[in-house]
């Protein structure tokens, strides 16, 4: 993900958030599901906010060896240790002035923990095998896709430092919660990845994108980027057809042609139910679009229990829910 884009109200609240936090200069902790673009949200304060033209340094708190953690952060002096011929600075220094981003924070070891709380409490440290203590003016943003309030109640996160990250707060919203953005995001990628691989341009046929509007994307705006890169590809033509996009959400069966055994030269078994899957989708979602998602009229529309129905909807991924909003 490159850019934060979206239309739907979930959205726009967002942009206004991340515009008000930009005018102030406190932690900021941003909470939400993986691909949701936690790191783009940061990015946002950052560049609206007056320090737009000092560093923003990202730092994945899960890569950071827990016994080198004071060394990464705060640096260190010439022969602080054996290796140590001359200073380093540490990522904090990076930061001097901008913003230090703090990603998967929830990932910090307790006695990383300790250490960024000693520094967040009056944003003094001191590099390794240094005597003077510093003062760091970096305004620290930190992100998880864990809900803090449940890691402090489980014991693996610190309730001090858990107020210290949270004096402001932003949720991302999950993808399937952002109505009408789907087609937007969906474009924009085909649009971005044909300019990178400096292809064609090419387009979705109405039941791919339906497909897309209707799946519920666990791994957010990653994995539709990722979906839209991969469509792209494996097309052939100008247009991508609604049985490639329905392989490439669900990953239900094998591509046609290709066999689901090893003893299966001709790909029979694959072909069949691939054949079914995209049937049974494609009528659900011309199902529901009839019916306006409205599942009981849509089970005596089509002589099936409503139960099964559901059932068939839930297999599919279908959320009712997109379809009611439709004129």
């Amino acid at each position: 993900m490159t850019v934060m884009l979206g239309q739907s109200s979930a959205f726009q609240r967002l942009r206004e958030q991340l515009r008000r936090y930009a005018e102030c200069d406190i932690q900021v902790l941003i909470e939400g599901e993986t691909g949701t673009g936690k790191e783009l949200a940061a990015r946002e304060i950052h560049y609206a906010s007056a320090r737009s033209g000092r560093p923003f340094v990202p730092v994945n708190c899960g890569a950071l060896p827990d016994n080198l953690i004071e060394n990464e952060l705060f640096g260190h002096e010439r022969g602080a240790y054996t290796d140590a011929r001359c200073a380093q600075p540490g990522l904090i220094d990076h930061a001097r002035g901008g913003t230090l981003f703090l990603d998967e924070v929830d990932t910090l070891s307790s006695k990383a923990q300790v250490t960024l709380l000693r520094f967040l409490e009056n944003n003094e440290y001191r590099p390794v095998g240094g005597g003077l203590a510093r003062v760091s003016n970096a305004r620290v943003i930190a992100a998880t896709n864990s809900c803090l309030e449940e890691e402090v109640a489980a014991g693996r996160f610190r309730r001090d430092l858990q107020y210290r990250l949270n004096a402001l707060n932003v949720r991302m919203p999950p993808l399937r919660e952002r109505d009408g953005d789907v087609p937007l995001l969906a474009e924009h990628f085909l649009d971005v990845t044909a300019r990178r691989l400096e292809g064609r341009s090419k387009q979705w046929s109405g039941d791919a994108m339906r497909i897309l509007c209707a799946h519920a994307w666990p791994g957010n705006v990653r994995e539709l980027e990722n979906v839209v890169l991969r469509a792209y590809m494996q097309a052939d033509g100008d247009v991508i057809e609604a049985f490639a996009v329905a392989e490439l959400v669900d990953g239900a069966s094998a591509p046609v042609g290709e066999p689901a055994h090893g003893d299966d030269r001709f790909g029979y078994h694959a072909a069949r139910h691939h054949a079914i899957h995209v049937f049974e989708r494609g009528y659900l979602l011309g199902l529901m679009e009839r019916t306006q998602g409205n599942v009981t009229a849509a089970a005596r529309l089509s002589g099936t229990e409503r139960r099964q129905l559901g059932k068939l909807l839930k297999k599919h991924g279908i959320d009712t829910r997109r379809f009611r909003t439709q004129s």
